[in-house]
């Protein structure tokens, strides 16, 4: 994907692929240069960006189809071909729905994030003895602050355990991808590597989908990008109870938080089966990775 030809034409010159190497992050805001962030926490930017241009580059990411991404744009955020998720900012509206008020409408859109998705095969290799429990898997969630590779190790993982070894044969792996990021499929297909033995429900609610996994698909592992409400905690205590492993990713800053998450989503019970594995950006762009029992104590750490 040329992520170039997304960008408003004034700039198309100023960044090329060479410019893009190793960019994480291309941010835009209006009245502000148009940046971009790299792995190594560096920066550089280019020009400065107007409404025309924003709307511009909106039309392009959409298909000239905003509408069609409405519903997406609630959320905050749609995800492009190749898995790449570009987050919104701008003036939201609210109708009452019930006792509550509901988000109907992000317009007069300001900022654009583009977090841009790669494939780092073999990053999450150093992980996967920790996360073996004989021949099944631990419960295994990942955990880091927003930003830091989460979904990029989550889907490598996926990859390894469904591919399996010389020593271990490969897991029937069910991966429900809501927001399309994993396996960044495209009419269906996956256009990233998850393996042979995975199977994916694309642009399916984590809940709904674990459940119509477990009920068609007979897997070993069900894996889920970004657990965070009630209901996908019971979609996960469903899985446990069916014998199914969870492989999944948690936003949170240390260990003692996703615990936390976890006892206070009635998961306490499956603490003796789990693995959390923490990952933190080091100053040059490595990502340092400790791994932790379910009880928190560190069982390793390195990179």
């Amino acid at each position: 994907m040329d992520l170039q030809n997304y960008l408003p034409v004034a700039f198309r010159t100023q960044v090329d692929e060479t410019t893009l190497q190793g960019a994480e992050e291309i941010r835009l805001r209006v009245g502000q240069p148009l940046e971009i962030l790299y792995a190594d926490a560096k920066s550089r930017k280019f020009g400065r960006l107007n409404a025309a241009q924003l709307r511009e580059m909106l039309n392009y990411l959409s298909g000239y189809s905003v509408y069609a991404i409405e519903e997406e744009l609630r959320q905050g955020f749609f995800t492009i071909e190749g898995g790449h998720r570009v987050g919104v900012s701008g003036r939201t509206s609210y109708q009452k729905k019930g006792r509550w008020n509901e988000m109907n409408l992000l317009s007069d859109i300001s900022g654009l994030n583009i977090r841009l998705a790669r494939e780092k095969k073999g990053c999450a290799r150093p992980i996967l003895k920790w996360i073996y429990h004989g021949r099944r898997i631990y419960h295994t969630f990942l955990f880091a602050p927003p930003g830091v590779g989460k979904t990029t190790y989550l889907r490598d993982c996926i990859r390894c355990l469904s591919m399996g070894s010389t020593n271990r044969e490969g897991l029937k792996i069910g991966v429900v991808d809501e927001r399309s990021e994993i396996a960044a499929c495209h009419r269906g297909i996956p256009q990233n590597d998850l393996g042979p033995r995975t199977d994916v429900l694309d642009n399916c609610p984590k809940e709904q989908g674990m459940k119509m996994l477990l009920r068609s698909m007979s897997p070993e592992v069900i894996a889920v990008d970004e657990l965070g409400l009630p209901e996908d905690f019971s979609a996960v205590a469903e899985s446990a109870k069916s014998g199914v492993c969870v492989l999944g990713t948690i936003h949170a800053g240390n260990a003692a938080e996703v615990q936390e998450r976890l006892r206070g989503n009635g998961l306490e019970g499956i603490l003796d089966a789990v693995r959390l594995v923490g990952l933190q950006r080091e100053e040059d762009g490595t990502r340092r990775i400790a791994v932790y029992d379910g009880v928190g104590e560190l069982l390793w750490e390195g990179c």
